[in-house]
């Protein structure tokens, strides 16, 4: 590379029309920097310059530099005070084959003169050019401005090539080189230092904003494109402006970032900066610097006007279980701890890894889809994803984004509420199991799709992030997969429950618009939105727990002999203890992106898991458990209420029969033997044996802890327990019903 030759400094000097004398080896002005010599008089002057190396020095304030900083302070550049400019190589350049720095240097030392005059024209000085390394190169088949674009770590990435000029043919006016490179944001080292930022519409907008002191980021895919992604980066500012251009496209593109900020960052006050009316003949930040000489006051003070953001988190107060039931209670009636588990499994969505998932499992018509869907109206809608029967195909093409080039499906469901409003594809249950389990944050799976010619082709599909899930399934017989990765509910069957949805249905349907707006005009609930809202733009990463030895304590004290199952559960109660914690997030200490939860998240959580977990223990829905309570072990004493001797089944017409005495509807035959039985056999809390005086009749009795294992199966479907020593069978002259209801 060629050494920089400068013209001497006082021929700089006399270029520049600045009055000097001489005195020996120096020259004296009064001082360009300051108004040090604001009253000097006569001759009297406090810059001195080395005649020979340029070098300054001012007296009185004490700047220093040399001729390149002079020029600098002027607004000239290199080429202004080179005696031998230099000359670059673009051999270099002719058809690049990768982006690498060494590319960047040269294509910034290419600029030819029509290059930096058409940047100096808009504002664009050649330090400007310098420092932010603008060049110019040759790309697919002909010249552009190249604006070489950094990662978050500061590295040069990719090019985004501006037309030239010159160039008045319809051709593209940007594109990206190397070719697959993504848009992102130009600017990220200004985020990372700033509290305050503009988003502009263009990178020319950003350099002319950073040129007057104002730090500014933008999109290098113009004002159309802001990525959701990108939100996460902005939440340590405290505030936002936009200024996009004062035309069609910049309106629309400004609305757009506004919204999509505000829905991720609602506490962050949002500022839109609309450019002066006196702008008749221009239309974007660099006309309003150039042409219109517009000032920063102006821009930053008297132009922006906040749109949005700014949200008061004043207004709440900690919340308890029993006041989110009843704000929950205007809609869903009874079913207290359905709603609020469902409540809790839709705000762990709003942790990083924290989610946990429920499957509803009971008949038609129970409300088993009605919990989840009433309590998803309190969320925001981008955030959920409702799902009837979905193959995994149809799964992961709906929800991902397609990348052609590199053939892959990228399915980010990341902070998001999946709720399956019936029994999914079998397969898609399969390819999603490590994800219920939290194994891995981002994993691969292989789909295959037809092709134009009848063939198959595969596709690679990228599945990250964790969302919460909740099923709601008439199925009643859980796969030993699903169950262990899911806390099962069961809707309330009651009498009153029925008679209060009753109730409710009437006074919706007489009436829809006033029952809609009766409900959204309830300040508990409005309140509520809110705080999820807020809640979600947090982003809070983790909950920690302050005092795990006590949790570990409490689970432990009921349980005499620990099982496998034990290990599950405990997880459970700590993910609903994080989510009470969530709930009063702004009430406990904050970690970073992390918060800790207190002694009263635990009470609360400890108080509803006695309340859910007696099912859980056997790994069956509710249903199934309240079943065998209240009519399988009732129709057992009855049946046995003068036998000293030795317990005798009960047959499934028995059961029936009871059951149909107890809840008042038929209890469906097909579902009592498919389903039921075999759960409730599976899990150890009946057994069958053949009618010692009808061997064709199959009886049912319920037996005593611990679980029974045996090699017979008597179900009417795969897998069970059915012991064949009469020792295993309930004596009920010996067994307590109360013993036998545990």
């Amino acid at each position: 590379m060629q050494e920089l030759q400068t013209i001497t400094i006082k021929e700089y000097l006399v270029r520049k029309g600045i009055a000097f004398r001489e005195s020996g080896k120096e020259l004296i002005v009064r001082c360009l920097f300051s108004n040090c010599d604001k009253n000097s008089q006569g001759t009297e002057a406090h810059l001195y310059f080395n005649k020979e190396t340029g070098q300054y020095d001012c007296k009185k304030c004490g700047a220093t530099g040399n001729i390149v900083t002079l020029a600098k302070h002027f607004g000239d550049g290199v080429k202004d005070i080179a005696l031998n400019p230099i000359t670059p190589t673009i051999k270099k350049l002719r058809k690049p084959t990768e982006f690498n720095a060494s590319l960047v240097e040269a294509c910034n030392l290419n600029i030819p003169d029509h290059i930096s005059q058409y940047l100096n024209t808009r504002g664009i000085t050649d330090e400007l050019v310098s420092d932010y390394k603008l060049g110019w190169g040759e790309f697919y088949g002909k010249y552009w401005i190249t604006i070489p674009i950094a990662n978050k770590d500061g590295i040069f990435e990719f090019f985004k090539l501006r037309k030239d000029p010159d160039d008045n043919s319809n051709a593209d006016k940007f594109k990206f080189w190397p070719t697959g490179s993504e848009a992102t944001i130009y600017g990220w080292e200004t985020l990372k230092e700033q509290t305050e930022i503009v988003i502009c519409e263009g990178e020319f907008d950003r350099l002319i904003l950073i040129k007057n002191g104002i730090p500014a980021i933008t999109s290098t895919a113009g004002a159309g494109t802001f990525k959701e992604e990108w939100i996460n980066n902005l939440k340590h500012l405290k505030k936002i402006y936009v200024c996009y251009d004062k035309d069609k496209a910049g309106e629309s593109g400004a609305e757009k970032v506004i919204k999509m900020i505000n829905e991720e960052l609602p506490r962050i006050p949002i500022y839109k900066i609309t450019l002066p009316e006196r702008m008749t003949d221009g239309k974007d930040l660099t006309d309003y610097f150039v042409k219109y000489n517009g000032t920063p006051d102006e821009l930053m003070f008297e132009l922006p006007k906040q749109l949005a953001g700014g949200a008061d988190i004043t207004k709440f107060k900690p919340l308890t279980t029993k006041e989110i039931i009843e704000i929950l209670g205007l809609t869903i009636k009874k079913d207290e701890e359905n709603k609020l588990v469902t409540f809790l499994c839709q705000l762990s969505a709003y942790t990083e890894n924290c989610q946990f998932n429920i499957s509803f499992n009971a008949p038609s018509s129970t409300g088993k889809s009605f919990i989840p869907l009433e309590v998803s109206t309190l969320f925001p809608d981008q955030d959920l994803i409702k799902l009837g029967n979905c193959s995994p195909t149809a799964f992961f093409h709906e929800q991902g984004k397609f990348d052609k080039e590199k053939n892959i499906i990228t399915v980010d469901l990341s902070r998001k509420i999946l709720i399956f409003l019936d029994q999914p594809h079998n397969l898609l249950l399969e390819r999603l199991r490590s994800l219920f389990s939290h194994d891995e944050k981002e994993m691969q799976s292989k789909i295959t799709d037809k092709n134009q010619t009848g063939g198959n082709k595969t596709k690679t599909v990228i599945i990250r992030g964790f969302p919460s899930v909740i099923f709601c399934s008439a199925g009643l017989k859980i796969d030993e997969q699903e169950g262990t990765r899911f806390l099962l509910l069961s809707p309330e069957t009651g009498q009153e429950k029925f008679r209060q949805a009753i109730h409710e249905k009437i006074k919706k349907e007489a009436n829809n618009s006033a029952y809609k707006d009766w409900l959204n005009s309830n300040p508990e609930r409005l309140l509520l939105k809110e705080r999820i809202k807020m809640i979600r733009a947090e982003k809070i990463n983790d909950i920690k727990l302050l005092n795990p030895e006590k949790i570990e304590k409490i689970f432990l004290s009921n349980k005499k002999c620990l099982k496998p199952r034990h290990n599950r559960d405990i997880g459970r109660l700590i993910q609903i203890i994080k989510s009470l914690a969530l709930l009063n997030l702004w009430f406990r200490e904050r970690e970073g992106d992390d918060i800790v939860a207190i002694e009263e998240d635990v009470r609360q959580a400890v108080e509803l898991w006695d309340k859910i977990s007696e099912a859980q223990e056997y790994n069956i829905p509710p249903y199934i458990y309240n079943l065998y309570k209240e009519v399988i072990v009732p129709a057992f004493m009855e049946k046995n209420s003068t036998i000293t001797s030795r317990g005798v089944g009960i047959s499934r017409k028995e059961l029936m029969v009871k059951h149909m005495a107890v809840y008042g509807r038929m209890l469906n035959d097909f579902i009592l033997r498919s389903q039921i039985v075999p759960t409730l056999e599976a899990s150890g809390l009946i057994i069958q044996e053949p009618d010692l005086n009808d061997k064709r009749k199959i009886l049912i009795s319920p037996t005593t802890p611990p679980t029974i294992s045996t090699n017979q199966n008597n179900s009417e479907a795969s897998g069970g327990v059915n012991p064949d020593e009469p020792d295993n069978y309930v004596d009920v002259g010996t067994i307590s019903p109360e013993i036998i209801c545990f």
